[in-house]
């Protein structure tokens, strides 16, 4: 007995003594964001697209900004983070001028935030992209992809037959049944001087029954599960992510199914993907509500190398959903929805936004 209680002793020395030789380690940490800014538009009446029930005066245009800037310049800050998202992935937005507005605005323009813009076939006009700091991320290639859809793929008796509070709609060409929705846009470059990967799409809407435009939303998963695999056949190594507005969950096909996104980390197998958003929404944390029922449509959804436990590069930490109190309605029928444009004038959005941690650990 002795001599067990010594070894017992001497390995709890060695183990104290191993603790504080050990040099502390620091780490940097980045965010990654997604966030739907609910029919930014701008004042001016285009003629090409559907734009005339979103018209901003001036003075909501100049309140929609500031409102937006207030939520970005603080997104994903906190303790640990002291700087707003490095990549920032926004749907719902009429062209580049409003992004190039909204960078101007004075918290955000210190960040030195820059945009990556297409403009898609939407005949609403809303469009998807990127802001991005420049002192972070330098861009080395971008590309639009563009989603060919067809009224062939869902049920055409059943348009506008289920009521939705949701302004977007899936539009079809009279001619060609060619259903115009958002373009994909994916956006390549280096990270502080690491290759990473961004995609960015709004995939169509639910308009017409969740089951029924279920196919639209698996022909967009398609698309995007087709460009991650050809950035993968030119690196498996690829560090992707995936973001936006998908109009479905994190347990509906066109995510669990088509593009195969695993909830769980260690059910990842590489070329695999991940998606933290199901962990949160198990928590009941969602970044939308409608009719008392929350969902999670704003994903991040990242590729398996950025799982890995090695630090000496940028790696996943966690994720979250940004929904301070101020950006909560607080009264009537819809408190504790997200505080959305009105009667009374602009909001924030309809949608909280999504964002997840990078970390590497800090060069000495």
């Amino acid at each position: 007995m002795k001599n067990k209680s010594l070894y017992i002793t001497i390995a709890i020395l060695l183990f104290i003594s191993s603790s504080f030789s050990q040099e502390k380690k620091t780490f940097a940490i980045n965010t990654i964001a997604f966030y739907n800014l609910e029919n930014l538009f701008d004042t001016i009446n285009d003629p090409n697209i559907n734009d005339e029930d979103f018209i901003y005066t001036p003075e909501n245009y100049k309140d929609k900004l500031q409102k937006l800037e207030r939520v970005i310049s603080q997104l994903g800050t906190g303790t640990d983070q002291k700087n707003s998202p490095v990549v920032l992935g926004v749907a719902e937005v009429e062209n580049r001028q409003v992004l190039e507005d909204l960078c101007k605005q004075p918290l955000l323009a210190a960040k030195g935030y820059a945009v990556i813009h297409f403009d898609s076939p939407d005949k609403r006009g809303i469009d998807t992209g990127f802001l991005y700091q420049k002192g972070h991320f330098q861009p080395t290639s971008y590309k639009n992809y563009a989603l060919i859809v067809t009224e062939d793929e869902t049920d055409k008796k059943a348009k506008d037959k289920v009521k939705v509070e949701d302004t977007d709609d899936n539009v079809v060409d009279i001619k060609t049944k060619r259903i115009y929705t958002r373009d994909q846009i994916l956006m390549t470059g280096l990270l502080e001087g690491e290759e990473m990967h961004f995609i960015v799409s709004h995939w169509p809407s639910r308009r017409g029954g969740e089951k029924r435009s279920s196919p639209l939303r698996e022909a967009a998963a398609a698309l995007n599960k087709k460009i991650i695999d050809s950035l993968q056949i030119i690196n498996p190594n690829a560090k992707i992510f995936t973001m936006g507005d998908l109009n479905d969950g994190p347990f509906n096909k066109s995510v669990k199914q088509v593009l195969g996104a695993k909830g769980d980390e260690k059910e990842v197998q590489p070329l695999g993907l991940y998606n933290p958003a199901e962990k949160l929404m198990n928590k009941g944390i969602g970044t939308l509500a409608y009719r008392d029922s929350w969902d999670f449509f704003d994903q991040i959804i990242i590729s398996e190398p950025l799982l890995r436990k090695d630090y000496s590069s940028w790696r996943y930490w966690k994720a979250g959903v940004y929904n301070a109190p101020f950006m909560i309605q607080q009264t009537g029928q819809y408190k504790g929805y997200a505080l959305r444009n009105g009667a009374l004038g602009p909001g924030y959005s309809d949608h909280f936004p999504s964002y997840i941690y990078l970390i590497k650990e800090a060069k000495k």
